[in-house]
């Protein structure tokens, strides 16, 4: 790929984006850049507000409209590596997958290798993208199990791009939440960093960006709730954020729950290990096709007997 290729991306900052630098604002839209990436554009002046040059701290006022001239990317840094994965469909534009819980999505540090990108380079092709998560559009965190879509070509991924900015996807997931949540309450907040704990969100914020989670009791447990949460967004954290900020956390989630109080959900929490969290649903428009496609999975083995300790309970 050529940099005439390439063609400059605008973007007009919005009022909840204002005041944030301009490296966050690029990384945060679903544009599939990570943060390395956008920096080194900004380094190499690739990236202007109202025409003037910026750097990565320069802060966005609402309103301000900003241009990217992407640069080709670097080859693929990831090896592939034979991981076994459960695709639910491939075609030659998109894969669908039942991401394991403990897979991290893509190279970071901490996890070099051992990612789904590496798994992903070794089961089926994949045009260059981000340099260490190619095809990659969404994602979910590392203990999060559950459908994800993966893009094969730049087509797909740009046409994967536009369904999730115009959250034009549906996505429902499952989740044992503890305590005793609403039978049915939607959250709409705005979500941000932590202000003194940067690798956390909150929704006591003042600055951030729009949040909706449609949450939905399917059934009581001990101690717990098994809840549905459809999104209208998809924030970093969102589901597991907004239940723990209105007093229900995701049970066994390691940031965001304290130990429960409960010594049977104490146990069934520890048992298990993670967050009790899983992407159930996923559907969407093919983004080249049209073709109407939606996928559903169960809970793995670990959540499910979570769930049977906290029935018998």
């Amino acid at each position: 790929m050529s940099e005439s290729d390439l063609e400059p991306v605008e973007i007009v900052v919005t009022r909840e984006e204002a005041g944030e630098r301009v490296d966050r604002v690029l990384s945060a839209r679903p544009l599939g850049w990570s943060r390395s990436t956008v920096a080194r554009w900004i380094d190499e002046g690739r990236v202007t507000a109202d025409g003037a040059p910026v750097a990565r701290r320069t802060k966005l006022r609402a309103g301000q409209r900003v241009v990217v001239r992407p640069a080709p990317p670097p080859p693929s840094e990831a090896e592939p590596q034979e991981i076994p994965l459960t695709i639910l469909h491939e075609d030659a534009h998109l894969l669908v997958l039942d991401k394991p819980p403990g897979l991290v999505v893509h190279p970071a540090p901490g996890h070099a290798d051992g990612t789904l990108v590496n798994a992903l380079l070794f089961h089926t092709r994949m045009e260059e993208g981000d340099r260490l998560r190619p095809g990659i559009v969404h994602r979910l965190d590392k203990d999060t199990s559950g459908v994800m879509v993966v893009a094969k070509t730049a087509e797909a991924r740009e046409g994967l791009i536009a369904l999730f900015q115009a959250h034009d996807i549906e996505r429902r997931y499952l989740a044992i939440a503890a305590g005793s949540p609403p039978d049915r309450v939607t959250y709409e907040t705005l979500v941000g960093r932590h202000r003194t704990d940067r690798k956390r969100f909150t929704t006591r914020t003042t600055r951030g960006k729009r949040a909706v989670t449609h949450l939905e009791v399917k059934e009581r447990l001990h101690g717990a709730a098994l809840v549905e949460c459809r999104l209208d967004t998809g924030r970093t954290h969102q589901i597991r954020v907004h239940l723990s900020d209105h007093g229900h956390p995701v049970l066994g989630d390691p940031v965001y729950a304290r130990p429960p109080k409960d010594p049977l959900v104490r146990r069934v929490a520890a048992e298990l290990g993670r967050q009790a969290l899983h992407a159930a649903v996923l559907g969407f428009r093919h983004p080249v096709t049209g073709e109407p496609m939606r996928f559903e999975t169960e809970p793995p083995e670990d959540f499910r007997r979570a769930l049977a300790a906290l029935r018998a309970g």
